[in-house]
């Protein structure tokens, strides 16, 4: 369990450093998309960021 806890710590923290990275180079980070602004930076790495570490507390509150 805590395993799989410390992977959702790490996904949480590769999202936001992929977040700061698209908020200074957006092409960067969302080279597939048709539209590479910030504003599409922050809604995919935010909110990917913000779910994971969601996850990651309540696994913590969880116990086995």
């Amino acid at each position: 369990m805590n395993y799989l806890r410390l992977l959702f710590l790490l996904l949480a923290i590769t999202s936001f450093m992929f977040l700061l990275i698209g908020l200074l180079k957006p092409w960067i980070m969302l080279w597939w998309e048709d539209v590479q602004n910030r504003k599409k930076i922050i809604q995919v790495y935010g909110s990917l960021a913000i779910f994971f570490l969601i996850i990651y507390y309540v696994l913590g509150w969880i116990k086995f």
